[in-house]
């Protein structure tokens, strides 16, 4: 009988959509692993990216446990959509992703959108919590 290794899957891509994410909001908040923001350096405290700094390091670090995952996930679903109309679709052809440069933004919309249905798989702190309530944890 052949196992299946679906739920291990789904905690692997969570931490890695973690790992890349996390970084957009470490790079805007403190310019690291490098600036990318126009002109470099960091994003101006209470501005709009700001704000999408800290929810990006703050909500991806607890995607990236595993803890909350479904609520979380669903902000940064949210904060995605966000990103896509308000900063790439302004800018080019909403419709075409790719010439607005709003590609990553609309997958990781999606990725999150499902992670909120799917949860974080077995993986997870969500996962280690049931499991010590004594819980069926789905696909763990």
């Amino acid at each position: 009988m052949k196992k299946d290794w679906s739920p291990q899957l789904l905690s692997i891509l969570r931490i890695v959509q973690a790992y890349l994410f996390i970084q957009f909001g470490t790079a805007k908040w403190f310019a690291f692993p490098a600036a990318i923001m126009p002109g470099g350096g960091t994003v101006p405290v209470g501005s709009l990216l700001w704000f999408a700094a800290v929810i990006e390091v703050v909500g991806g670090t607890l995607f990236l446990l595993g803890l909350f995952t479904r609520p979380v996930a669903f902000v940064l679903s949210g904060e995605m959509a966000v990103a896509y109309f308000h900063g790439h679709a302004s800018h080019g052809p909403w419709l075409w992703p790719v010439l607005n440069l709003g590609v990553p933004a609309v997958i990781s919309c999606f990725l999150f959108l499902y992670f909120s249905a799917a949860g974080a798989g077995p993986w997870s702190l969500d996962a280690l919590l049931e499991r010590r309530r004594g819980s069926v944890v789905p696909g763990s």
